[in-house]
């Protein structure tokens, strides 16, 4: 998994599984703090694949940036991500950046 910072966006590339897990976690978390004042975008356009654990760590992150006043969206869900919000219905906690996303 690679982790770049592009202001209040962070970008994720590879594989965010179980095995990266707490690597973005613990950027996401730095990043909401860093980022107090502003919406923090995940930008997942580079992901090839996720699974649960991944999602459900960027619901709890949703969550709490809720809690503290602003917005965690994500950007650039492929089909793959968006089917697995699905499945496991963490759609319905998440924000999704709408735009057009290709097949």
């Amino acid at each position: 998994m690679e982790i770049m910072a592009e202001g209040a966006t962070l970008v994720l590339s590879g594989d965010f599984d179980v095995r990266s897990t707490w690597e973005v976690r613990d950027a996401v978390y730095r990043h909401l703090e860093q980022y107090r004042d502003q919406d923090v975008v995940v930008d997942l356009s580079g992901v090839r694949s996720v699974d649960v654990t991944a999602l459900r760590l960027l619901a709890v992150a949703t969550r709490q940036a809720v809690r503290d006043g602003h917005r965690l969206t994500l950007r650039g869900c492929g089909p793959a991500v968006r089917r697995m919000l699905h499945v496991s219905r963490l759609i319905r906690v998440v924000e999704v950046e709408r735009g057009a996303v290709t097949a």
